[in-house]
């Protein structure tokens, strides 16, 4: 600590004592920055206390004139003596044509780092932040903190800065190019409205008036006021382009999106932004947004610390797309959340068709066991015999109770959704929504097992009678019993397994939905030449419909089939213990097994483990399948649970204040409840 302090207290001395810097002398106005940044930049296992130092500088400042003043000399020293084209067009904008390149250009970077100019402004801006991690404490101070010290500094450009106000008008007249070359991609021109199609194209108009406004600034060098009026014109454009990029997003929410398409408006929205800061900055009118300029500095640190990272790319590039493929759930997830009573009791009603159709799954499952056939085929007609089962629940619209999670969460995430409010999320919202799936999940878990554990001990009964001997019996119906005890078995396990497959079918669901939105399925369908002679219009017509409709739940439920139905077999193949446990199949199993072993040789304690088992295998599957599915539709939101510490304490005081309403629906609800 004492080593610390005084490393500070040099630091102090050399900016209080150093003479002036000169605005010539590059090489000195750096080490006065980069001696100033030491004086700011906590210890690394101290970034909390970043905020702290950082109001200690500010007030040291404020009683130190001479150091502020070489500060601000120190700081255009180094914008007018470098090359700033650089940081304005390509820090912290992506400039690959695609995601692939853009991918295969940071791994190669990351291996061999790129040489850099050294009069290249970002080459000093990676001396003054060397470390990997400074982006992390500079966040930490926050925008109003930054905003501070630039008012203290001083910061202005003007027409007496034309080296870089020229700067400024080239990098704007670099991004102008690429945004219009960006808004002429295929994926952009189709889905643009008429009203903005050639001439009104805003993406084609703001080229042309960033080129008379380099024209003025820098060939005719006109007065301010002609600048400033072409700079609010500009700027009333470049609104519209904002305002055709978040259309083409709304869009894709019924039309759907591709990773291209996404990766091209996500281009687009980040030069936009860049070339607002710069008509700030070329408009000469001395009036600098600080707010835009501390977050370009924010942005541009971060950036140069974490322009190598893959998983930075990969989260800022592929979120919009996630949200895409959890908002095609959450619109289904909505149906699985009940707030009155009786949406509760038709929840259980349609968990009880559920149930009788996973009961003759089961049965069929066992019969199919009895086929003698090689280990891959007795997977894949398992798995086949799955997926007919969840896609007759769907196409019955009857309800099993561990499809819900990866559909419910979106809808819980949407409380949280940044995308839809300005403000920040409703955690008190959050905590109802939360009551709410929990209650309609109990109340499906009971319609599934009130009806599976009766009907299917009744089949295997009919069974019997009608062939003359058990489905199962001695040892194979002690293991079907056994499989499903908590502890004689790796049932629990299994059980987490089940909720990731589960998990995983609803972001195929969600994906495939996705692109036969993306991609007119539906009147590609009714316009293909041989289709068209082949079927009937109306039949034709019928199909493409039921595809665009359902197309994405088939994906999802065939997918859960076969994970299901194969996970067994790959466990047995590769010998490793590696198989599913569901609920509603293992309650089956449990009643099969039952029959099977006789009541009068049955010990009573061990079927009470082993319905727990089974409970504790519904545990899981929805604890799983829901947190991950959760996570995906928070994240693909850009929000961080962390940032609301509050949520947890919310949820508790809502438990203990309202318990049953995790458990069924209020006869009459709160005005409190009913807002969302």
């Amino acid at each position: 600590m004492i080593r610390k302090k005084k490393k500070v207290n040099l630091v102090k001395e050399f900016l209080e004592k150093g003479r002036a810097v000169s605005i010539k002398d590059r090489e000195e106005a750096l080490n006065y920055l980069v001696a100033f940044v030491a004086m700011i930049r906590p210890r690394l296992s101290e970034f909390e206390s970043a905020n702290k130092k950082f109001a200690e500088t500010l007030q040291y400042l404020h009683q130190h004139d001479s150091v502020v003043n070489n500060l601000r000399v120190a700081i255009m020293a180094q914008l007018i003596n470098s090359n700033l084209v650089p940081l304005l067009t390509e820090s912290g904008i992506t400039v690959s044509r695609g995601a692939g390149r853009e991918l295969y250009a940071r791994l190669k970077h990351k291996l061999l780092p790129p040489a850099q100019d050294p009069n290249d402004f970002l080459y000093l801006l990676n001396r003054i932040f060397f470390r990997h991690n400074d982006y992390e404490w500079v966040e930490k101070i926050g925008q109003e903190k930054w905003i501070h010290l630039f008012e203290l500094i001083g910061l202005h450009f003007s027409e007496n800065n034309p080296v870089i106000i020229k700067q400024v008008i080239v990098s704007l007249q670099i991004l102008s190019a690429r945004v219009a070359q960006l808004g002429w991609e295929n994926e952009i021109t189709r889905n643009t409205p008429a009203h903005w199609q050639p001439p009104n194209n805003p993406f084609a108009i703001q080229q042309y008036l960033v080129y008379q406004i380099k024209e003025q600034v820098v060939r005719f060098n006109q007065g301010q006021e002609t600048v400033q009026s072409l700079a609010k014109a500009l700027n009333a454009v470049l609104t519209e382009c904002f305002t055709l990029v978040q259309h083409i997003r709304n869009e894709t929410a019924e039309k759907g999106t591709s990773l291209s398409q996404t990766f091209i408006l996500y281009q687009i929205e980040q030069k936009l932004n860049r070339m607002v800061l710069l008509l700030d900055i070329a408009d000469a009118d001395e009036k600098l947004n600080l707010a835009r300029f501390a977050n370009l500095f924010m942005t541009v640190v971060r950036n140069e610390n974490r322009k190598n990272s893959i998983r930075e790319f990969l989260s800022q590039t592929t979120n919009y797309l996630a949200y895409q493929i959890a908002e095609h759930k959450g619109k289904k997830g909505s149906k699985y959340i009940t707030s009155s009573p009786l949406e509760y009791f038709q929840m259980i009603g349609s968990a009880m068709w559920g149930g009788l159709i996973i009961c003759f799954v089961a049965i069929f499952k066992n019969l199919l066991g009895l086929l003698q056939m090689a280990p891959f085929w007795h997977g894949f007609v398992y798995s086949i015999n799955y997926s007919l089962g969840f896609v007759a629940i769907e196409e019955t619209k009857s309800t099993l109770a561990t499809k819900q999670p990866a559909f419910t969460a979106s809808a819980v995430a949407s409380s949280l959704d940044a995308r839809k409010s300005d403000d920040r999320p409703n955690l008190y919202n959050l905590a109802v929504t939360v009551s709410k799936v929990s209650r309609s999940q109990i109340a499906s878990f009971i319609g599934n097992l009130i009806v599976v554990f009766p009907v299917t001990y009744l089949l295997v009964w009919l069974y019997d009678w009608a062939t003359g001997h058990p489905l199962v019996q001695g040892e194979k119906a002690v293991h079907l019993l056994q499989d499903q005890h908590p502890w004689q078995s790796l049932s629990l396990l299994y059980a987490c397994n089940t909720g990731f497959f589960l998990f995983l079918s609803g972001i195929i669901a969600g994906y495939v939905q996705n692109k036969i939105n993306y991609g007119r399925i539906d009147k590609r369908l009714t316009e293909h030449p041989v289709l068209r002679l082949s079927l009937p219009a109306n039949r034709l017509q019928k199909i493409a419909t039921y595809l665009n409709e359902h197309g994405g739940s088939l994906a999802g439920n065939i997918a859960l089939g076969f994970f299901l139905g194969m996970a067994g077999i790959v466990g047995k193949i590769f010998g490793i213990p590696f198989d599913i446990r569901h609920i509603t199949i293992s309650a089956a199993n449990t009643s099969i097994g039952a029959y099977g072993v006789g009541w009068e040789h049955i010990n009573y304690r061990y079927l009470a483990n082993v319905v727990a088992g089974v409970l504790g295998i519904g545990f899981l599957n929805f604890l799983v399948s829901f947190s991950l599915a959760f996570f995906v539709a928070v994240r693909s939101r850009g929000i961080r649970l962390k940032d609301y510490p509050g949520f947890l304490k919310i949820l508790w005081k809502y438990f203990r204040s309202h318990p049953l309403d995790f458990i069924r629906p209020r006869k009459r609800r709160s005005e409190k409840e009913t807002t969302i």
